[in-house]
């Protein structure tokens, strides 16, 4: 229910009372198609963060392949994704919303939003055996990507000189690209900043399974 309820405050708050463009799509779809790689990133984030922490005596027990436990974390939130997804169809059937053939590329955008929450959620699972107290971070860094990534609005009401420097967040190709494929009509994706957010997933990913596996040896004793 998370999604739905904050589809609801973020439609009544920035489409009914600012009332910021949603170029002609109803308001609780423009969000709603965001909320789901958000709260799929998010939550894989979270979970990914504290995975290695809550399977302690396994992982100090047995001997297995530790990158099984954050990516089994993200694959239940991708399963609450799919659920979500439901919901998103609920919707478009009320509004009578028909999307056109760009939702056959939504699976690599799904892709790319998997990768981003691996990577980064390898980087916080490792970190977070290091250093216990980066665990109170965690809950800080979604909280805040909340608001800094284009979950409640359009990223076109950005202004153009700072749409570049916007896309540092890798979230904002990833909700992009999930809009331009699930809204169609009029839907656009700023390319450069879209092509430097899959760079900077492509970065986080490769990076994040390269600091795991350097730590990776260090778990059983550390943890």
């Amino acid at each position: 229910m998370r999604p739905f309820l904050t589809m609801v405050v973020f439609t009544i708050v920035f489409g009914t009372i600012a009332k910021l463009p949603s170029g002609g799509t109803p308001y609780p779809i423009l969000v709603f198609s965001a909320m789901l790689p958000w709260q799929f990133f998010s939550s894989a984030l979270s979970e990914c963060s504290n995975s290695l922490i809550t399977n302690a005596n396994l992982i100090s027990k047995v001997y297995f392949p530790r990158l099984i436990v954050p990516i089994s974390a993200v694959i239940v939130s991708f399963v609450d994704f799919l659920i979500s997804g439901m919901m998103l169809l609920g919707l478009m059937i009320w509004y009578n919303f028909v999307p056109d053939w760009r939702i056959l590329t939504l699976p690599f955008f799904t892709l790319i939003a998997f990768s981003a929450a691996i990577g980064a959620g390898l980087w916080l699972a490792a970190l977070n055996v290091e250093y216990r107290d980066f665990r109170y971070i965690v809950p800080f860094i979604v909280q805040f990507g909340l608001y800094i990534s284009p979950v409640g609005f359009s990223s076109s009401v950005v202004p153009e000189q700072w749409r570049l420097l916007y896309s540092f967040n890798p979230m904002v190709g990833v909700i992009d690209g999930f809009r331009w494929a699930i809204l169609g009509g009029n839907s656009s994706i700023y390319l450069p900043g879209f092509i430097l957010s899959v760079g900077l997933v492509i970065f986080l990913l490769i990076s994040g399974i390269w600091y795991f596996r350097k730590m990776e040896r260090k778990f059983a004793d550390v943890i």
